[in-house]
């Protein structure tokens, strides 16, 4: 059996999916009821991750669990987590972190995340670690905007990053999850090319068939409407990449066509795949 924790979103839904497909017996785990129905197979836990006193029942009975925590794990307890897979008589752990760990080691916001990661590789298990890059799925923040008035207005128009797709991440940490030969690995994961926020408007424009205008904002601009529903550190670190990434932050990393033997999903079939939303 496998456990997903986070199950109910971008990626942990998506891993479901494909682990269910596999014909993996998988406990869905996530902080509120699931909206859909899960696909056979598929059993669905109520927890909390913040409750780690309650995690050794979830986790009994698991050969592997995904660790997916919600934002960057703040008020977690890492090694209390990690502590009831081990005690659950877990033998693999997957857990899925952030490329800025490794770039931006300094980073206030991704400290929780830094704890996770030496927790999972002090823990005794097999552990894999998926770094991703930001995820193509941030679009839907223009959700709206295209729905209403065909806009996209963004930052930094022209600065482009490899954005990940979610569905990719899953793949990743599905093939993490039930092969060996992962072990001791930390993938970071990122999109086959580097697309600007230029780009991914007239991306979205094919998908849904209609013009789509592109507006440039002012950094100061989009941090004032981020912080409405975003913590202003997570914010202020998530402008600092999207304006001035580093040289690995743009590079495109070989990691999904690595594990999966494919390359990872341009920005434009997430795209196709997500039009619903926008239109």
């Amino acid at each position: 059996m496998l456990v997903v924790t986070g199950a109910t979103g971008n990626v942990g839904r998506a891993l479901v999916e494909v682990l269910a497909a596999a014909g993996e017996e998988v406990t869905a785990v996530s902080r509120r009821a699931a909206q859909a129905p899960q696909p056979a197979g598929v059993g669905h836990r109520l927890a909390d991750l913040g409750r780690p006193e309650e995690l050794k029942a979830v986790f009994e009975g698991a050969r592997a669990v995904y660790l997916l925590v919600a934002g960057v794990g703040d008020g977690l307890r890492p090694r209390e987590i990690v502590d009831a897979a081990v005690a659950a008589g877990v033998r693999r752990l997957v857990l899925q972190s952030s490329q800025l760990v490794g770039t931006r080691p300094d980073s206030e916001s991704h400290g929780p995340l830094r704890e996770f990661e030496a927790a999972v590789r002090g823990s005794g298990l097999e552990w894999t670690v998926l770094r991703p890059s930001g995820f193509a799925s941030n679009a839907f923040l223009w959700a709206e905007a295209v729905r209403t008035v065909r806009t996209v207005a963004a930052p930094f128009a022209d600065v482009a990053l490899p954005v990940v797709d979610p569905a990719d991440i899953a793949d990743v940490a599905a093939a993490a999850l039930r092969e060996d030969g992962h072990q001791g690995r930390t993938y970071v994961l990122t999109g086959p090319a580097a697309v600007t926020p230029r780009e991914q408007a007239a991306a979205l424009s094919d998908a849904v068939e209609a013009p789509v205008r592109f507006v440039a904002q002012s950094p100061a601009q989009a941090r004032t409407e981020l912080v409405r529903f975003l913590p202003a550190r997570a914010v202020d670190g998530m402008l600092a990449v999207l304006g001035e990434p580093s040289a690995e932050e743009r590079r495109v990393s070989p990691d999904v066509e690595r594990v999966l033997g494919r390359p990872g999903r341009p920005f434009s079939d997430w795209a196709q795949r997500n039009a619903f939303a926008f239109v």
